[in-house]
């Protein structure tokens, strides 16, 4: 149908209004059609990477404490880049008491034992307060202290629990050798570790629990750990009172 120009005035008039006010091809095209969409080709998503398997701990030939510390020393982690020494243990083999934190510090790292920087000078003073000591020759007055960890974790960030799993083997092993009477686990990576637990301190602390470990059931006494009671001088009451649960446990 042939449209007078005044009609196809009215129909510009009306595109216009409707905001059809620029021309962009020549040929008309019909918009009531329906046309199918060629298929988008099918997006190749990358494959994600394999996570390398976490290193295993061997300690089948670990029969006494120079072939375990020599065993912690060869162990292929990620934690000893950027660390100086494998911190193994200090204090005394025969002790009753054996001492578990969770990791060395910076001041750790540099001497290569455990608990020597500020948190280990409040733990010695903890200690000779029930007459306790690193250095004591008698067992009955001695500690043997070690960690979770034998390497300083980046800025001397808390532990992962990947990272104390990595290792607990080995803690096993060096429990088993000691053979103490009685375990104390500072602060909350190496209770948890060790009791299997995700429970926190707060409710853990000053309580005996008990772990086996050897085919022998262990006593525990969970208790915060000296740097925490450095960064909290208010809750040094709370530990105060954990030694001297320990105190009546080993004078009975």
């Amino acid at each position: 149908m042939d449209l007078t120009p005044d009609a196809m005035l009215a129909a510009l008039a009306w595109q216009i209004e409707l905001g059809a006010d620029e021309a962009i091809g020549d040929d008309f095209i019909d918009r009531t059609l329906v046309v199918e969409k060629p298929p988008e080709p099918a997006r190749k998503i990358p494959a994600k990477a394999a996570k390398p398997a976490p290193p295993r701990a061997d300690v089948s030939g670990c029969a006494d404490l120079p072939s375990l510390r020599a065993a912690m020393a060869a162990f292929a982690h990620p934690l000893q880049e950027g660390t100086r020494n494998c911190v193994f243990a200090d204090g005394n083999p025969a002790a009753k008491v054996m001492i578990i934190g969770e990791a060395p510090g910076r001041d750790e790292d540099i001497q290569g034992l455990p608990f020597v920087g500020r948190s280990g000078q409040l733990l010695d003073r903890m200690l000779t307060a029930i007459g306790l000591s690193r250095t004591a020759e008698e067992p009955e007055k001695a500690v043997y202290i070690t960690n979770i960890l034998p390497w300083r974790p980046p800025a001397n960030r808390t532990p992962s629990v990947d990272e104390s799993q990595a290792f607990l083997p080995f803690v096993s092993k060096h429990v088993e050798l000691i053979d103490p009477a009685f375990i104390v686990t500072m602060g909350n990576a190496s209770t948890k570790t060790l009791l299997d637990t995700t429970t926190g301190i707060m409710k853990l602390r000053g309580k005996w629990a008990e772990i086996d470990i050897g085919g022998r059931p262990r006593p525990v006494l969970p208790m915060l750990h000296p740097a925490y009671l450095l960064r909290q001088t208010m809750d040094k009451h709370k530990a105060w009172h954990d030694l001297l649960v320990l105190q009546a446990r080993l004078e009975n």
